[in-house]
């Protein structure tokens, strides 16, 4: 039976191998390549726990290790910090894992987002949850999963992040969410998700996949239990959800924040100088 009162916990996918960062993510997973002095998964993190998120599940490979070893405490070291008067830097953190509960699982082999989701089933069971990748951060006054809580709030159905933008050229590059528009101007309902269409076939409303960012209720198991493979021979969460807009009402809204990909060199370079201008 589906939990609809808080959405209380979260799933972050973080288990790619991230070629494209090679050879330091041999050692280091790309998710723990540093935006200032955090590493991009904490950015993550943070906006999960700021929107009311208590319990969150990483989703992570078994050589990942650097990940977990991160987000555990080391009462040792805080104290040699406390001890150096250098504890602020690090408290943040602390108050994180103090508060907020983090999981780990094993994604064992590398067969798309919707498996690496699928692998977090256990954890959250009935929940309704929010769900996100671990490359993409969300700079927003509210934090994004916050604003789709909101929404999910108010209809009890499933949510999904957009942005909207006018280029058509670039619209061929992300996913589009095709749906109508609903009194709200932020909001609109979801017809059908198509993954990088022709120019002639974008969506009508602008609206593209901007930062992987859902909440889902707890019927997307079913739907990607019995997912096929898609592209790449993977099983993938855009196709599980556009089967689910099928069968009931999903809704899109047109966040309030400043979308960052930390996918490559040069996306993660202006991530860091963003937040550094920010800083100064």
């Amino acid at each position: 039976m589906q939990k609809e009162n808080k959405v209380e916990k979260g799933v972050i996918v973080a288990a790619g191998l991230g070629t494209r960062f090679l050879p330091i993510t041999k050692s280091v997973p790309k998710e723990m390549l540093p935006v200032l002095e955090k590493p991009v998964l904490q950015y993550v993190v943070e906006e999960m726990v700021e929107s009311g998120i208590k319990d969150i599940t990483i989703v992570i490979s078994r050589e990942k290790t650097a990940i977990k070893n991160y987000f555990k405490r080391d009462l040792e070291f805080e104290k040699k910090l406390k001890k150096a008067g250098k504890f602020s830097r690090l408290e943040p953190l602390v108050k994180i894992l103090k508060e907020t509960k983090i999981n780990f699982v094993y994604q064992d082999e590398a067969l798309g987002n919707g498996h690496a989701l699928l692998c977090a089933k256990r954890k959250i069971g009935q929940s309704v949850f929010a769900f996100s990748d671990a490359d993409s951060i969300i700079d927003a006054e509210i934090p994004v999963t916050r604003q789709m809580i909101n929404i999910y709030q108010k209809f009890k159905s499933p949510v999904i992040g957009v942005q909207k933008i006018r280029d058509k050229v670039a619209m061929t590059k992300y996913g589009n969410v095709y749906g109508q528009k609903t009194r709200d101007k932020h909001v609109f309902t979801v017809e059908k998700f198509i993954e990088k269409p022709s120019e002639k076939n974008v969506s009508p409303h602008g609206l593209i996949v901007g930062g992987m960012r859902y909440v889902f209720t707890s019927d997307i198991w079913e739907y990607l239990e019995r997912q096929g493979q898609g592209k790449g021979g993977e099983i993938w969460v855009a196709d599980a959800a556009n089967e689910l807009a099928h069968a009931r009402p999903f809704y899109a809204v047109k966040y309030d924040g400043k979308y960052f990909d930390t996918g490559n060199e040069e996306a993660l370079l202006k991530t860091t100088k963003y937040f550094y201008d920010k800083r100064k």
